[in-house]
Formats: structure tokens, C-alpha cells, sequence
């Protein structure tokens, strides 16, 4: 790096050190106490702690860094990408496993700017948005944050409440399992009172969870090898399979989750005013983020296969969703040391329980950091759970007998959350780009076209989501008219983000620099 830059990236880290000082009093996503300690591990030269280069890679570093990402990945992995994954399969066969495998690379390519602005800055995407637009704007990103949150929670606890209801032989009913779902936040304080890596060994146990179960069912259902192998591979698409792989990009890239792991990557005590230190925890983030959503897509891979094998042109292939998922694995599978209707249950319910453990955390960032409350934990979890769990048990209460109810209803919350990922995706490539916010630590031009495109991709995919989906719930002049306005404000707010975002000043500045240094 030149020495003026480096200096300047200094005199930028400098006076945000002021600041954070000054604002002391804001809310921060972790306690200094809270977070664990890096520096000194495997180092023999604590004068290389100055250094603008990272120190040497270090196995046991990266097991300390290690934690973050794989809590991130169980966003991929919640009851509603089981739902997509194995709609994908029973309709689609094994034609869109390079679709998914291409959607989790693109997906890691944004959780891993997300946690380059964590860590480069200190702050989660939250609070810089707070930071950075006016009131009525980031307002209106809140409360977009938090229904794609209710929206992906009630999905989750609904999940769980399923696997709950199967496991319990039909015992406990929909609500029940809501309700029990719920107290998965007493759960998440316990644990978090002894320590960020008790909370993330939990993780660590549900995911394994997951996996082992979908492994078995993939074991049991014996999936073509070779069929698979071209799946990846080889890319294919029909009309007839357009919707599926719109669901199959849609389900990837969730909004929560963006917030969420700019959050979580500050769980890691990182003095960011010092260059090297910040370079080695952007390659160790790195490297745990490919290997945790590694994993998830072997999981989507299990199950996308297994209803791929079992369902595939079968007369049970297009109305398939969780509630009967597992009887019709049973009935087409069953028998064998444990029923595979269990085995189903299992690996749902360590999702939905998960994915709710992480909206939980997700929604004590986005609210803490957007309104700046200083609450104790106890206090926001119980409010960030409420938020989910009381509109839950309402869907619960009235669409507990009815399968029909709650396929409409998951679709009616793809979209909410289809809605909302502009809200997070644009102005996280906004900051990440900006040296203002990033210092030397921002993305290079050819970085943000690559993540310019591909989250203009995932907005278009989006929004034949919604146009598809509007355009065949109704008609008439009054719903027409009621659209039609609610689009031309959600663009307009969209055209405001991207604009902002645009530094004007800058690029007339470097006109004209150009212009004199050409004359």
C-alpha cells in the first residue's frame, strides 16, 4: 500500500476512534467483555501487532474466528429453503442443483461484504444506516428490516411447530408448537450469559443435526450419483421448471441476514485502527464463511435429491410442502431401523429451532442498531420475539387443519421478504464502496460491478416473483390501482437509496482533474 494512503486510512480510523468515543453511550452489538480475544495467539513478535500486513495464518486463530459464519449459514437452511429445495426437486428433478450451487456462491459473495463493513468499521450495517441517511429514510429501512424478519420468523417457527407436531404423533397441535418454538428465547439468554462460543457450540449441534438427518434420508431414498453429478454441472432450465428456480435464487439471499452477520463478526475483539489486524480477520471470516456455506449447500443438495428421486414426475409432485412432506416419504420409504417420517422431523425441527435462535439475535441488532435502544437483553429479546411469535400463533390458530392455508400462506411471505431485499442489499454496497465508511478497506471498482450485478440480479429474480405472484391473485381497478402506487413509491425509494449512494461530488471532481490535466 502507498504510504499516503496509509496515512490517510490512519487519519480516517483516527477520527472515527473519536467518535466512537463520543458516542459512547450508543448501542453496540457486543460488550468488550462479551467478545473473545485474538491477539497474542500463536504470535512470537507482538511488534508485528503494528504492521500493515496480516500476521501468519494460524490454525488456532482460525478455530477462534470461527463461529460467525456458520450461524450466518443457517439462514440457508431455515424451513423455507427446505420447502424451496424440495419443491425444486419433486418438480424439477435434478436440473437445478447448479442453479443452487451458483445462488450460495453469489449469496456468500454478499455475506462476505457484510462482514468486510463489519469488521473494517466497527459498526453493523445498522448502525451505519443510521448514520448515514435522514430520519424518514432510515425509518423506512427499519421497519423493512424487521417485516422481512416477522415475515422469515413466522416461516421458521411454523417450521418447527410442524416437526413438533409430527414428532409429538399429532399430539400437540400447530399452536402448541408455536408456543413451545417461543421459548427458544429463554434458551438464547441462558446460553448467552456464559459466553459467545456456548452460543455458538449450540449452533454447532443443530447444524450437525441437520445434517446427519438429511444425510440418513439421502441414505435411505439412494439418489443417482451420476444424475446428480450433471445436475451440478450442467446447466438446464425449461418454462416448465422458471418458478422453481425463481424460488431456488429467492430463498438465498435473506435480508435479516445481512444485518445479521455485519453483527456478528464483531463478536471477535479487533482493534480495526490497525491495518494487519483488520486484513487477517477479513481472510479468517473468509475462509470460515466458504467452509459453513459449503456445508449448507451439501444439506440443500440431501434434501433437493431425495424429493428429486422420490417425487419427480410423480402424481404427489406439485402438492408437496412441509406439513406432508414427511407422511409421503413414509409411505413411499417407510420401515427400516426408524421411521423416515421421524428422521424427516428431526432434521426440520433443528432447522426451524435454528433459524429462530438467529432471528432472535438478528432482531436485537436490526432494532438496536437502526433506533439506537439501549435495553437489556432480556428486554429486547422479549420484544423481538413477540414481534414473530404473536402473528404466528395466529396463523397457527387459524391454519392448523388446513395444508391449502399454509402453502398460500408461505407464498404471501416469499413475497414480503422479496419486497424487502433491496432495503438491505443496496446500502450495503453502497458503504462497502464508499472510503469515507471503509477507508482503504473498500471494495475495488471491479468488485462492485461483479456485486452490482449480481444484486441487480437477485432484484430482478425478485420481481418477476412478485409480478408473477400479483398478477395471479387479482384483478380489477381498485387492486390494479392500489399496486400500481405501491410500485411507483418502492421504486422511487429504490432510485433514492442507488442515488445517494453515487457520490457525485467525486466523480464531477475527477471530471474535472481530467479535463485540466488533458488541456
Amino acid at each position: 500500500m502507498p504510504p499516503i494512503e496509509e496515512e490517510q486510512h490512519q487519519l480516517l480510523l483516527s477520527e472515527r476512534s473519536v467518535d466512537l468515543y463520543e458516542e459512547d453511550e450508543e448501542e453496540r452489538a457486543y460488550d468488550s467483555t462479551e467478545k473473545i480475544h485474538i491477539i497474542g495467539v500463536d504470535e512470537e513478535n507482538e511488534a508485528d501487532e503494528y504492521s500493515t500486513k496480516a500476521p501468519p495464518f494460524s490454525w488456532r486463530k482460525l478455530w477462534l474466528f470461527t463461529g460467525p459464519g456458520f450461524l450466518m449459514s443457517i439462514a440457508f437452511l431455515d424451513p423455507g429453503n427446505l420447502e424451496g429445495d424440495l419443491q425444486s426437486g419433486a418438480i424439477a428433478g435434478y436440473s437445478l442443483l447448479w442453479l443452487l450451487l451458483w445462488a450460495t456462491v453469489m449469496g456468500l459473495l454478499v455475506q462476505l461484504l457484510a462482514a468486510r463493513l463489519g469488521v473494517a468499521t466497527g459498526r453493523h450495517l445498522a448502525e451505519l444506516c443510521r448514520e448515514e441517511y435522514p430520519n424518514w429514510a432510515r425509518l423506512l429501512l427499519w421497519v423493512m428490516a424487521e417485516l422481512a424478519l416477522i415475515g422469515s420468523d413466522i416461516q421458521e417457527v411454523i417450521g418447527s411447530a410442524i416437526a413438533i407436531k409430527i414428532l409429538s404423533h399429532g399430539f400437540l397441535p400447530l399452536w402448541a408448537g408455536v408456543i413451545i418454538t417461543a421459548l427458544d428465547c429463554f434458551i438464547f439468554l441462558f446460553l448467552e450469559n456464559y459466553g459467545v462460543r456456548k452460543l455458538e457450540a449450540l449452533f454447532a449441534v443443530l447444524i450437525a443435526t441437520m445434517a446427519l438427518s438429511f444425510a440418513w434420508l439421502f441414505g435411505e431414498t439412494k439418489p443417482s450419483g451420476v444424475e446428480l453429478l450433471v445436475g451440478v454441472v450442467v446447466p438446464k432450465l425449461s418454462s416448465k421448471t422458471i418458478k422453481q428456480a425463481v424460488g431456488v435464487v429467492g430463498c438465498i439471499i435473506m435480508p435479516h441476514n445481512v444485518f445479521l452477520h455485519s453483527a456478528l463478526v464483531q463478536s471477535r475483539a479487533i482493534d480495526n485502527r490497525k491495518i494487519g489486524r483488520v486484513r487477517e480477520a477479513i481472510t479468517y471470516y473468509s475462509i470460515e464463511s466458504g467452509v459453513a456455506l459449503s456445508i449448507s449447500f451439501i444439506i440443500n443438495l440431501f434434501v433437493t435429491t431425495v424429493f428429486a428421486k422420490a417425487f419427480y414426475g410423480s402424481e404427489q409432485a406439485n402438492n408437496i410442502g412441509l406439513v406432508n412432506a414427511g407422511q409421503y416419504l413414509q409411505e413411499k420409504y417407510g420401515g427400516g431401523l426408524f421411521p423416515i417420517l421421524y428422521i424427516w422431523a428431526i432434521g426440520l425441527l433443528a432447522a426451524g429451532q435454528s433459524s429462530t435462535l438467529t432471528g432472535t439475535y438478528a432482531g436485537q441488532f436490526i432494532m438496536g442498531g437502526f433506533l439506537n435502544l439501549r435495553l437489556k437483553k432480556w428486554m429486547r429479546a422479549l420484544i423481538t420475539r413477540s414481534c414473530a411469535i404473536i402473528p404466528t400463533l395466529l396463523v397457527a390458530l387459524v391454519f392448523d387443519a388446513s395444508e391449502g392455508s399454509l402453502d398460500v400462506l408461505n407464498e404471501w411471505l416469499n413475497v414480503l421478504q422479496s419486497i424487502q431485499i433491496p432495503f438491505a442489499l443496496i446500502p450495503l454496497l453502497c458503504l462497502v464502496a464508499k472510503e469515507e465508511v471503509m477507508g482503504i478497506f473498500k471494495i475495488g471498482t471491479a468488485l462492485q460491478i461483479i456485486s452490482w450485478f449480481v444484486a441487480a440480479l437477485v432484484i430482478v429474480i425478485n420481481g418477476y416473483l412478485l409480478v408473477d405472484f400479483f398478477s395471479s391473485e387479482g384483478s380489477g381497478v381498485i387492486f390494479t390501482s392500489v399496486v400500481f402506487v405501491f410500485t411507483a413509491v418502492y421504486v422511487c425509494f429504490i432510485v433514492y437509496l442507488v442515488a445517494r449512494g453515487i457520490n457525485f461530488t467525486k466523480w464531477i471532481g475527477k471530471t474535472k482533474l481530467l479535463t485540466t490535466t488533458g488541456n
